[in-house]
Order: C-alpha cells, then sequence, then structure tokens
C-alpha cells in the first residue's frame, strides 16, 4: 500500500501558510511565506514531507552557480523530495490523495529527439527543479506532473524516499561505465554519491571496490560499507604518484571502471590515469566548467572517459532495490532538522567539520 495514514499529512485549506527555502542571491538564503499552488491538468499537490539537501544546493548558496547553470533570478532550491498526494489536477486518474509518493525532480518536453529515444535526461528543453531558473521542491506543498510521480509502499519511510534521487545517480553512473559482478571498480571522492554508488555496487557483487577520499573518517566510513580498499589524498601529493598508488591496489594495472565523484580537476586527473588499459572512467561529480586532463595518458592507453548529467529511467529501480530489502542507505541520513530551521541544515551540510553525510529537512 502506498496510501499515508491521516496523520501523516495536511489538505490545505484557505487558511493554510505555505513555505519555502529561497535563494535571492549568492549568500542570500531564507524561509520565506509562498502562497499554496493548485495543481493544473495532469498535475498534483504534493506536501512535501521531507528533502535532502545536495551538494549543489550549497554551491547554488554559496558561489552563486552550479557548472553552466548560474543562477539568475530568485528561487527555491531542493529536489531530493518525497511527501504525500493532496490534491488533484483535472484529468489524473493515476494517483489519489493522500498517495506517498517520489518526486523525480526533472520534467521533460517528452517529445524532442533525445526524448523519444529514451535519453529524456537530456532533453534541451528539460525544466529540473531547483536547477535555475527553475525552483525547486524546498516548500510545504508544491505540484508536480503525475508522470514524474512514483509511488513509494509502506516499507519506504519519507526519508528514504527522499534518497531515492541521489541513489538515482549512483545507479547512473554504474551504468554508465557498465560495471559488472567480478570487475574492479575505484570511487574517488567518499560523499553522498561516492558512499550509495558504494551501496549499490557492493550489493551487486561488484570487487574488488576502492574508494577515496581526503577525511579518514569518511573512508572509516566506507570501510564499515564494504568497500574493499579505502586510499587517504594527500593533497600535497602530486596527483601521477597518487595515481600510481591506487594502481598498486589494483595490482598494478589500475580498475576497470573508475567513477570520479567530486568534480575537483586534480582527482579527475588520479582517476583517469588510475584507470586501467582499456578501462572507463566516468566524469561524476560537478566542478569547473575548464579543466586540464592527461590527453595522452587517457588516449594511448585506449582509456573511455565519459560523462554523466543526471539520469533516466532509475526510480522503479531504485524503488525496487530499497523495498526488496537488498539495499540498505538510511544510515547515511546524519542530521534531520524542522521546516523552520532549514537554514542551520544548510549550515550543517556545508560545513565539513560537522561530519554530515546527508541533511535532510523535515515537514
Amino acid at each position: 500500500m502506498s496510501i499515508a495514514p491521516a496523520q501523516d499529512y495536511t489538505i490545505p485549506d484557505s487558511t493554510t501558510q505555505n513555505s519555502g527555502v529561497l535563494l535571492k542571491k549568492i549568500n542570500d538564503l531564507s524561509v520565506v511565506d509562498i502562497p499554496v499552488p493548485q495543481p493544473k491538468k495532469d498535475e498534483v499537490q504534493v506536501q512535501v514531507k521531507c528533502t535532502g539537501i545536495c551538494g549543489s544546493d550549497c554551491h547554488l548558496w554559496k558561489h552563486g552557480e552550479i557548472g553552466i547553470f548560474p543562477v539568475t533570478e530568485p528561487q527555491l532550491l531542493g529536489h531530493e523530495s518525497a511527501g504525500v498526494v493532496t490534491a488533484l489536477g483535472e484529468g489524473v486518474t493515476s494517483l489519489q490523495v493522500g498517495d506517498r509518493v517520489a518526486i523525480e525532480a526533472g520534467i521533460p518536453c517528452s517529445k524532442c529527439d533525445q526524448c523519444m529515444n529514451g535519453r529524456y535526461h537530456l532533453c534541451p528543453d528539460v525544466v529540473f527543479k531547483s536547477t535555475p531558473p527553475h525552483d525547486g521542491l524546498l516548500a510545504k506543498y508544491i505540484t508536480h506532473p503525475t508522470r514524474w510521480l512514483h509511488k513509494i509502499p509502506e516499507s519506504i519511510s519519507y526519508e528514504e524516499g527522499a534518497l531515492l534521487e541521489p541513489l538515482s545517480v549512483a545507479i547512473a553512473a554504474l551504468d554508465r561505465v557498465g560495471a559488472k559482478f567480478g570487475k574492479s571498480l575505484l570511487i574517488t571522492g567518499s560523499g553522498p554519491i561516492g558512499l550509495l554508488v558504494l551501496a549499490i555496487a557492493k550489493a551487486t557483487g561488484v570487487y574488488p571496490i576502492c574508494i577515496t577520499d581526503v577525511q579518514q573518517h569518511r573512508l572509516d566510513y566506507a570501510k564499515k560499507m564494504g568497500a574493499t580498499h579505502t586510499y587517504l589524498v594527500d593533497p600535497k601529493k602530486a596527483d601521477t604518484e597518487a595515481a600510481k598508488d591506487i594502481r598498486e591496489i589494483f595490482g598494478g594495472e589500475g580498475a576497470e571502471y573508475v567513477l570520479e565523484c567530486t568534480g575537483i580537476e586534480s582527482s579527475f586527473r588520479t582517476a583517469i590515469m588510475a584507470t586501467r588499459d582499456a578501462g572507463t572512467c566516468c566524469l561524476v561529480g560537478v566542478g569547473k566548467n575548464d579543466q586540464t586532463l592527461p590527453v595522452n595518458n587517457f588516449a594511448m592507453r585506449e582509456v573511455d572517459i565519459r560523462g554523466l548529467f543526471r539520469y533516466h529511467h532509475t526510480y522503479p529501480r531504485a524503488i525496487s532495490l530499497l523495498s526488496s530489502g537488498l539495499l540498505d542507505i538510511k544510515h547515511l541520513i546524519t542530521h534531520k532538522y524542522k521546516f523552520e530551521d532549514a537554514l542551520d541544515a544548510f549550515n550543517t551540510a556545508s560545513d565539513y567539520s560537522s561530519g554530515s553525510i546527508k541533511v535532510q529537512i523535515m515537514n
């Protein structure tokens, strides 16, 4: 059953106050009052019960951009959300009030060549919630097209439902390199995405797995999650030397598959050089738009370099993984805050000394 108990949600009326977390400009974030939105045709209204803070949310807040997307006007943040349907728009038959849903944040046109070929994440007209200039999901009530809402069973909490978004990125990352059972994997970066990649890789038999980070406590956590090897990155060490160390972990040949989950140039360079000859290295993290890479190193070893942009067709698989019990990721949620304390949540998420992995805002 995906129906929420009555005490889980409130159907808004004319007296209901909606709130959202608004980024006005760099370093100007606040909780503001906003209207309760009404669903249009083929949309539903959702009371958002939980939203996770992504690194991209913090980057938008602190730097005013993420990748090639600059903040150009005030906007709501947040794109990792789950909640309960509270009103139906015209023509909606696939959902009912009370349905518990995970929200897939991207809304493609469903008409272009990319969409028609199944690559809807590459739709040139996609509206991805919280990517400038589009409002995100960090509000008490939002509206969303039914096609991009996924029912979640009662065995999946709202917190886990919000984790389905970063879990989708991790699934797409492993798909992108074609990681297989019994094949070696290097993950650079032990943030939420890196750890989720580790969790899925471990559950699906990828072996051996090495994960890197600059923080020992993150590596200790990864080891508890089942990483075969960990590597503490020394920022003062040359990337060529770090790559040599990591290649030795894999018998001197490097890893067959490599997922770079930080977006940091030195880490990407290390990842490329630590990839086995004829292996595959994929950039998952978002960093500087222009980076210097060891071109001859990968070209003359026939290392395939790939990129990843979000995900597609992953939510049903992610829901299946969680509901089956094969994957337990709720332990990655280290901090939870009430909606009115959203600014404290952002401060925690952006502070490396807090020890946070995934910070969520509850409603």
